[in-house]
């Protein structure tokens, strides 16, 4: 693989400022810049960065979001043109930490560990989007078009501390689950959402805490949790 010999090369490495954001009383960092020169990356993420809703975003299992980069000449495809996805060197559209070319959810698998500049990363889980994405495009459906293909990208938490910069490369170093690329999870989140079987399967994984819950909740009840609140989101006004 790719990743294990050569490592893949990070194009950008973002970060934005919590601020008001499209309906009454939300925050968000989405907005986020690419930054040059050394970045420190904490157990929080990128050194500055900030999210608005810390319930939800953020954290120690949320601290680096990675965005494959050949995901935008996809969403072009679905949505049409769009200045977020058009611009000359285009990053951060999807509120990414991490731009790269060479990953995706495919390949990417649960608890992988990259080593990037002085950081040791490990994947902590897929991103499970928001109707932040909606306003953010101007696509009502954003969040739900992102949760049905897949194309979530996913979050890191920070093992070991350390300094990175744009060109440095991830470095694939441990793969203890590779039967469990993200592809797989999101089909089980998303797609065969009472596959009892595959749940069952999926409770051996490291697991976070929010994830452990949903699963165990889906095989006592048999049902399927309300994600309407997360994706469609309070009313706008």
């Amino acid at each position: 693989m790719q990743a294990r010999n050569a490592g893949v090369e990070v194009s950008a490495l973002l970060r934005g400022r919590a601020v008001a954001y499209t309906r009454p009383g939300s925050r968000s960092g989405i907005d986020k810049r690419p930054l040059q020169g050394p970045v420190w990356i904490g157990e929080l993420g990128l050194d500055g960065d900030e999210q608005g809703d810390l319930r939800v975003h953020g954290g120690p299992d949320k601290a680096v979001h990675h965005y494959p980069r050949e995901h935008y000449r996809l969403w072009r495809d679905e949505i049409g043109a769009h200045a977020l996805l058009d611009a000359p060197g285009a990053f951060g559209a999807f509120g990414e930490n991490l731009s790269s070319e060479g990953l995706s959810e495919a390949q990417v698998c649960l608890g992988d560990r990259y080593r990037f500049g002085g950081a040791l990363l490990e994947v902590s889980q897929a991103r499970q989007p928001c109707w932040k994405l909606n306003d953010r495009f101007g696509v009502a459906d954003m969040a739900r078009r992102m949760q049905a293909n897949g194309r979530t990208g996913w979050y890191y938490r920070v093992l070991e501390a350390g300094e990175a910069v744009a060109g440095d490369r991830l470095i694939l170093s441990a793969r203890p689950w590779p039967q469990w690329p993200l592809q797989r999870i999101a089909a089980m989140l998303f797609v065969r959402t009472l596959d009892r079987d595959e749940l069952a399967a999926a409770l051996a994984l490291p697991l976070v805490p929010s994830w452990r819950k949903l699963v165990e909740a889906r095989l006592a009840r048999g049902e399927v949790e309300d994600w309407s609140k997360r994706i469609d989101g309070p009313p706008a006004a």
